[in-house]
């Protein structure tokens, strides 16, 4: 049985405007939904889909209102403008090959990294042919396409509750295709995130931005252009996770400045000891306790001054004398005295225990 996953919103650069006479499309359920092709599919939507028969008008009203708030994106073709391509494209069998437990097996064993067997499930999707990746794509994007033809149509006036459904159904479909191709390619995003694990990225987190990217690479990928889904993603999921390690050096970079800064004792031997995440997520902790015993002000200068928290940049004393509505001299008299209260806090902390553990 195939492993769901958990819908996402399409992302997409190209859309296409809605079809010839879209105006007079009805609000009922296409033949071609019914095709033996989308069955699996139909089972898994009828599972996660919520009937609209017993919502009142004003529940309708509001459900229409939200959807017309939220685009539907997708990857346009021309053949999307064919009327019978619903019929065409869900005649022809997919095909999808069965699961297999030692693929997974083999994905864990070939990543030559300790984890968890269980993540070995993610890899049990065999790959797909160049045919049914093309299907999949199309497939995938048409019913986006369809969906985002029918809620141009909504009109939160008069609610149809028949076409709330047949958007909602249409979405589900199309994510049950997009996790066919997702599934499919968890071994290339294992085989790209193990090369930058290191004692800062651990190979969980890593794993999860790059099932991430390659999401959002299924959805920008134009199926038209005649190369492989895989030369597309291996880039998206190597940029990822390259933009992820360095973030996170930046980041901890910025901290131990900060923590210089403030003249606690952090050695370069002891920078290098603090490589370890237990450590330094500890480190932190206690810089993040310290904080806030700071009154409002304090904590909000030393903040903005060492780039701490949500503050992305260093704010200079003049942009937090601005923000705070006091002058340039006292916000420098407001940092010295928050700087004061944390060296002494740091000596009443045995921060030296860090070290030894």
């Amino acid at each position: 049985m195939a492993t769901k996953l958990a819908p996402a919103p399409a992302t997409a650069t190209k859309k296409t405007a809605p079809q010839p006479g879209a105006s007079k499309l009805r609000a009922r359920r296409p033949a071609w939904l019914n095709m033996d092709e989308l069955n699996d599919a139909n089972h898994e939507a009828d599972g996660m889909l919520v009937p609209l028969a017993a919502a009142t008008s004003d529940e309708l009203k509001s459900r229409t209102k939200r959807r017309l708030r939220e685009e539907i994106d997708f990857i346009s073709n021309p053949d999307f403008g064919d009327t019978d391509l619903g019929k065409k494209l869900f005649a022809e069998p997919l095909k999808l090959a069965p699961r297999k437990a030692e693929l997974g097996i083999a994905a864990i064993r070939r990543s030559g990294i300790d984890m968890p067997i269980h993540l070995g499930r993610l890899c049990e999707a065999p790959l797909l042919t160049p045919e049914q990746e093309q299907m999949l794509f199309q497939r995938m994007n048409y019913l986006l396409q369809q969906a985002a033809v029918h809620r141009s149509l909504l009109n939160p006036s008069r609610p149809s509750r028949v076409r709330l459904e047949l958007i909602d159904r249409l979405i589900a479909l199309a994510s049950w295709h997009r996790d066919r191709i997702v599934e499919a390619n968890l071994r290339l995003v294992f085989s790209i995130v193990k090369k930058f694990v290191n004692p800062n990225n651990s190979f969980d987190d890593l794993l999860s931005d790059g099932i991430v990217a390659l999401i959002r690479a299924v959805e920008k990928f134009d199926f038209d252009r005649g190369f492989r889904f895989s030369t597309y993603a291996t880039q998206v999921i190597r940029r990822n996770s390259y933009r992820t390690v360095v973030l996170k050096q930046q980041e901890r970079q910025k901290t131990v400045g900060g923590l210089q800064d403030m003249d606690l004792d952090l050695t370069d031997e002891g920078r290098e000891s603090a490589i370890s995440e237990k450590r330094w997520h500890e480190l932190r902790s206690r810089l993040s306790v310290m904080l806030n015993d700071l009154d409002r002000r304090e904590k909000f200068i030393i903040r903005a001054r060492f780039s701490l928290g949500a503050h992305r940049k260093v704010h200079t004393l003049q942009s937090l004398a601005n923000r705070l509505g006091v002058s340039k001299e006292r916000v420098r008299q407001l940092e010295r005295r928050a700087m004061d209260k944390l060296r002494a806090m740091a000596g009443d902390v045995n921060l030296a225990e860090l070290e030894t553990q």
